[in-house]
């Protein structure tokens, strides 16, 4: 790895870090692309999943207060099922067929929050959080089904948070050890991981205080423009 290559992975990781502690979902937005432009396709979903994965375990202990474990295993389990077929199968779906789907349910989630004033979807969000899954399981990107998913469950800022890093956890452990069993995962990806502690750490702090800052309001505005930037990834406006 040249020096230019470390220098995108630290941005990209620390950036990653920041923007999933403090919405709850976004980490795979810039390290996913990232990764497989400097490890290449596979090796970059495998490394993104391990790196998610371990920092997911800072954003536990920075919201530790705020974990809502039983609310959430409506979106966990799913989630875990759906990682762990999509990482097995390695299914690819047509890429056409993905976006169209996921752009329509993150357009059908924002209308039905409009016109109800309610983020409450429970019935629609275990399917959402498997399908979210699934196609974190084989393209690494799982963020907009998974956090439309949490948000239907109709927590406040701070639980958002907590119940996505939940299902986060959740999936990219379950894409880890399923990769590991597939012999995917070695000392090089584990001494990778192990040097982006001190950024996971400090990225998680960043992401925490700004959540703080934002209010219930400014979350939920933050929030869309993840999701949107997500969005614009699939449509192939933003580089991926």
């Amino acid at each position: 790895m040249v020096l230019s290559e470390m220098l995108l992975l630290i941005a990209a990781a620390a950036g990653s870090f920041a923007i999933s502690a403090s919405a709850g979902l976004g980490g795979s937005l810039l390290l996913v692309p990232s990764l497989m432009v400097i490890l290449g396709p596979k090796e970059g979903v495998v490394m993104a999943a391990l790196l998610l994965a371990a920092n997911n375990v800072a954003k536990v202990v920075a919201y530790r207060r705020t974990l809502p474990i039983r609310k959430s295993l409506i979106v966990v389990v799913p989630t875990m099922i759906g990682a762990y077929l999509g990482a097995t199968l390695l299914a690819r779906a047509p890429e056409s067929w993905v976006v169209t789907a996921v752009v329509a349910s993150l357009a059908a989630s924002l209308v039905a929050e409009a016109v109800s004033g309610s983020t409450k979807r429970q019935v629609g969000a275990p399917l959402l959080a498997g399908a979210a899954g699934i196609t974190s399981g084989f393209s690494g990107t799982s963020g907009p089904l998974k956090g439309v998913a949490v948000r239907g469950l109709g927590l406040d800022r701070r639980f958002t948070v907590g119940a996505a890093t939940l299902a986060s956890l959740a999936g990219d452990v379950t894409k880890t050890l399923t990769f590991a069993g597939e012999g995917l995962l070695g000392m090089r990806q584990l001494g990778l991981a192990a040097a982006m502690i001190p950024l996971m750490i400090g990225g998680t702090m960043l992401g925490y205080r700004f959540n703080g800052r934002l209010g219930d309001s400014g979350y939920t505005k933050w929030f869309w423009v993840v999701i949107g930037a997500y969005s614009l990834r699939l449509l192939g406006v933003l580089p991926s």
